[in-house]
């Protein structure tokens, strides 16, 4: 990989965090597990993110309950990172409540990978 492929995936990880953190200042998005589990249960979450470093169990526990309802589900980013973007502690899972930003990030994540 070259360095010009190496800086065109750090500009779109970058986007994709400001996406993320745009979406928390219009409120629109749940972070940590129980909230992201309440938002999959009630069918309020319209795109589930789960950190790479996460758990197993919290993989497959948000895969699972997911895939159940056809709510987008996409393994992206780190503990750490998620929860420094959100201000907050590290966290494993976040849940993004809105049709719109859903969509956009789906997307910027799948081009992304």
């Amino acid at each position: 990989m070259n360095n010009l492929e190496k800086s065109l995936i750090i500009m779109m990880e970058n986007r994709i965090y400001q996406m993320i953190a745009l979406c928390q200042k219009a409120r629109q998005l749940v972070a940590g597990e129980f909230a992201a589990k309440q938002a999959v249960l009630e069918q309020e979450a319209k795109l589930v993110i789960i950190a790479e470093d996460a758990s197993h169990n919290t993989k497959k526990l948000f895969n699972d309950k997911s895939g159940y309802r056809n709510i987008s589900c996409k393994e992206w980013g780190t503990k750490e990172k998620l929860g420094s973007i959100l201000g907050k502690e590290p966290r494993a899972v976040i849940a993004i409540v809105d049709e719109n930003f859903a969509k956009k990030i789906d997307e910027m994540i799948s081009k992304s990978q």
